[in-house]
């Protein structure tokens, strides 16, 4: 069966938790994306990057750009992680805006995350209250998905989506590519 690596970058430890459900699934090799070094990645002929999304842009993403003509020839995913609850409309868009020229036609799955305002960071924690005051502006009846959870993790504090099912698909895509 053909090799395997998980390239994961992780700010809070939902997409690191993901990688690792992964690795116990599969049995691949698993790296964070500030120590993978290009000589080892090409070993592998399966190469899932996973991370999480901030601002619209998926963490670690850099990573493939920077090396995807290297890469020419491997079978590549990405798994990308938001607390967000998914919805086609926001996936596809998230997808248009990030996977653009040499990364279009990737594989992308998505799996759902953390919250937690007491582990962020000053920066993420004044930006998501900011949003959070934005969003308190509207009407309820009227928030996207995102809004609603981005109000509903407020109240909570601490939220932890993750769940093993969010992996099903890549999973399987992982399966179909090693058959291959």
């Amino acid at each position: 069966m053909p090799k395997g690596i998980i390239i994961y970058q992780s700010r809070y430890g939902a997409t690191q938790k993901y990688a690792r459900w992964i690795v116990q699934k599969t049995g691949f090799t698993c790296v964070c994306t500030k120590q993978a070094k290009m000589e080892d990645i090409l070993q592998y002929d399966t190469i899932i990057l996973a991370g999480g999304i901030y601002a619209s842009g998926i963490a670690g993403l850099h990573f493939l750009r920077k090396h995807i003509q290297e890469l020419s020839g491997k079978q590549i995913a990405v798994l990308c992680v938001a607390a967000s609850p998914y919805t086609k409309e926001t996936f596809e868009e998230i997808y248009a805006h990030n996977f653009k020229e040499t990364l279009a036609g990737i594989p992308c799955f998505y799996a759902r995350g953390a919250w937690n305002m007491n582990v962020m960071s000053w920066t993420d924690r004044t930006l998501c209250k900011i949003l959070q005051k934005s969003v308190a502006k509207k009407d309820p009846s009227t928030y996207a998905p995102w809004e609603q959870a981005l109000m509903e993790a407020a109240k909570q504090g601490v939220c932890d989506w993750t769940d093993v099912k969010y992996l099903v698909p890549l999973l399987a895509w992982i399966g179909e590519e090693n058959a291959r």
